[in-house]
């Protein structure tokens, strides 16, 4: 049955159907094996595309042609168009949990949580250069901005790892809290989000030590940095479910957002709007950072990526729902 979902999806995206304008967002449904369509300018849910078991993240292409979708239990990426969110094709690749482009475009990189393993890909053949077996769930990863490194944080030992992407090594592993899981690259340092001690660590990349923890609420799993570089978010999954907003420059925090129902991955609307999904809710919120007002729209169950698209325009048959 999911074979024919599958080929009745990829039908539908084949044919020259007509489109509606106004922008779209995709979320991850990653207890459900399958991504919400939301319309960005109407709020709600348009419809749901099937995949295989279990997607959480995803990765646009350096050339802005795919969006890819890594489905970990299904062992398949999902090859999507980002401006109407038809599947193109599905790709076999081995746990794709979380996924990223160096900025130079040479490499895709892949992390395994479940099978503890962080893979080095050749962008558009996804052939596989390199793999580095990892001790205990790799989680989020971050780029140093020339390419050089990738920064993997795992969550099962308390430890963040530096690979090497001109040597191919394995550079460092060194401990920055309990239960490691988001990673940013800002202002020269790389910076992890700690779900179990309930903040944010500073780490030097060149040899990873830890030069400060920043309290920002029970749960600190993911940072995003805002569009105009002047506010850093981070969602705390438990912290009475809420947001903490930081000065990128200093780290000292701004300002926080209760927003209930375990906030996850987030993304940035043009009207300024914070789009998030709740984990534990079922739920995506809309944020409104000026008042604190949030809209919560129903989508599957645990959704956990999302990717936003002003421009996308989608099927008349999906929009007709």
């Amino acid at each position: 049955m999911a074979r024919l979902f599958m080929l009745l999806a990829v039908l539908l995206a084949a044919a020259p159907l007509p489109a509606r304008a106004g922008g779209g967002v995709l979320v991850m449904n990653s207890n459900e094996a399958t991504l919400s369509v939301l319309d960005l300018a109407g709020r709600r849910e348009l419809g749901r595309i099937p995949v295989l078991r279990q997607p959480h993240h995803w990765a646009l292409t350096p050339d802005g042609r795919d969006l890819l979708v890594g489905d970990t239990l299904g062992n398949a990426l999902f090859v999507l168009d980002p401006a109407t969110f038809a599947v193109r094709r599905q790709i076999p690749l081995s746990d794709p949990y979380q996924l990223g482009f160096s900025p130079d475009g040479r490499f895709l990189v892949v992390n395994g949580l479940s099978r503890a393993q962080v893979d080095v890909y050749e962008p558009g053949t996804y052939r596989l250069i390199r793999r580095f077996p990892l001790r205990s769930m790799p989680s989020h990863l971050a780029f140093a901005p020339d390419g050089s490194a990738v920064f993997v944080s795992l969550q099962g030992t308390g430890m963040l790892a530096a690979i090497d992407l001109r040597k191919m090594e394995v550079a460092w592993e060194k401990p920055v809290g309990n239960t490691p899981a988001g990673v940013l690259w800002l202002n020269g340092r790389v910076l992890v989000a700690n779900m179990g001690s309930a903040d944010v660590a500073v780490v030097d990349p060149a040899d990873g030590r830890v030069e400060r923890l920043v309290p920002t609420g029970k749960g600190a799993h993911q940072l995003f940095l805002s569009p105009d570089g002047k506010r850093l978010y981070v969602t705390n999954r438990l912290d009475y479910h809420s947001v903490t907003v930081l000065d990128p420059a200093t780290l000292t925090v701004l300002r926080r957002y209760v927003v209930p129902g375990g906030p996850d991955d987030l993304a940035f609307a043009p009207d300024g709007t914070v789009w998030l999904t709740m984990r534990l809710s079922n739920k995506v919120a809309v944020l409104d950072p000026a008042s604190g007002a949030v809209e919560g729209i129903p989508v599957g169950r645990a959704p956990h990526g999302i990717f936003l698209n002003p421009a996308a325009t989608i099927p008349a048959a999906m929009a007709a729902r």
